[in-house]
Parts: C-alpha cells; sequence; structure tokens
C-alpha cells in the first residue's frame, strides 16, 4: 500500500494553490463559528492561518502575541469576542473578501449564511 500525505500538508498544498479553495475554508471557519461549533471553527481557521500568513504575521497586523493567537484557536482557547473579530476582520483584508452574515428563515429554524461580496437574497418557498 502506498504513503499517503498527511492531511495537514494535503490542505496546506491546497490553499497555497487554489485560492476558492482558500477562501471557502476561510467562509467555513466563520461559519462554524457563527453556528456556535466553535471547536471545529477555531480548528478550520488555525489550518487557515498556518496555511496562509502564518501567526508571526497575523501577529503583526493584530499587535498580539503569536503565542496568545496560537492558544486562542487552540482546543482549549476561549477567544474574547473583540480579539476574534479582530482576527477575522485581518483575515478578510488579507484575503482580499468581505464576507457578510445573511439570516435566513427555515422550516421554522434560524439558519445563517455567509456569502462574500454582493449580497444574495435567500429564496422563500411560496
Amino acid at each position: 500500500m502506498a504513503l499517503t500525505r498527511d492531511f495537514k500538508e494535503t490542505i496546506q498544498a491546497r490553499v497555497q494553490r487554489d485560492p476558492v479553495f482558500r477562501e471557502e475554508l476561510l467562509r467555513e471557519g466563520i461559519q462554524c463559528l457563527l453556528t456556535g461549533d466553535m471547536d471545529v471553527g477555531k480548528a478550520i481557521l488555525r489550518d487557515y492561518i498556518k496555511a496562509t500568513l502564518g501567526f508571526e504575521e497575523l501577529s503583526s497586523l493584530t499587535d498580539k502575541s503569536a503565542k496568545s493567537l496560537i492558544r486562542m484557536f487552540g482546543p482549549k482557547g476561549n477567544p474574547q469576542a473583540r480579539n476574534l473579530f479582530e482576527v477575522i476582520d485581518q483575515l478578510q483584508k488579507k484575503e482580499g473578501v468581505q464576507l457578510r452574515v445573511h439570516a435566513v428563515r427555515r422550516n421554522r429554524n434560524r439558519r445563517l449564511r455567509i456569502s462574500q461580496g454582493v449580497q444574495r437574497p435567500a429564496s422563500r418557498a411560496a
């Protein structure tokens, strides 16, 4: 049986070569945070940060230590909203996208959706 590349190495390589995948990874990480799946959202954003600008560069952009940022996105991290939103703002600027939150009513449950750029109204069933 052939040996396969480590999963994180594979993700990192794809992030480097595929800008659409990179943007979707950022979007998915933020989407998870907004829907309350903090552990998965932090893990996705941690992988995104490692594969793109890195914690050292993010540290200089946010005036937070790299060690503090690594802890914030670690499994036991519990970031304050102010710090989290500052990081998300810097990641969007670095990626050149602006993500927006839209509330969509569906089957009596609320679901949040994030889109890039232009607002797209959600279609409603008649």
